[in-house]
């Protein structure tokens, strides 16, 4: 089934649990930032860690196996001693890249903003972040 996008043209009417299951890769903050850094080139993994602040090495693999997965990136073993592993994005991983790059500007470009409105809420009689 399709219908018409006034903007773009045709578009596919999908089941809407796969769509959130797709949804739920752009949403995660970890995935983003594993794309964002890998959009530099490939990466170790100890240079995604260093790279990414707050997230745990085990988060980390799990993001990455994630990724892997979806076909968003690849993971390269490399026969050299010590061995290594290298991670890269795909065609499809520079594309989502591409599409979420003005989100994650628009969030660095704001980040004072939110830090102020959020301390003026905060402020005020009655609320709670809790």
């Amino acid at each position: 089934m399709s219908t018409t996008d006034s903007e773009s043209g045709p578009v596919r009417q999908e089941d809407p649990c796969r769509t959130r299951q797709v949804l739920d890769i752009v949403g995660d903050k970890w995935s983003l930032l594993v794309v964002r850094n890998l959009s530099q080139g490939p990466r170790r993994f100890t240079e995604l860690k260093r790279a990414i602040d707050g997230i745990s090495q085990r988060m980390l693999t799990v993001t990455l196996r994630g990724l892997e997965r979806d076909g968003i990136l690849t993971r390269t073993v490399h026969n050299v001693m010590p061995p290594h592993v290298s991670y890269e994005l795909t065609p499809m991983g520079k594309t989502l890249r591409q599409a979420t790059a003005p989100l994650l500007e628009w969030s660095i470009m704001h980040l004072g903003d939110i830090d102020s409105a959020r301390a003026r809420y905060d402020a005020r009689p009655g609320t709670s972040t809790a």
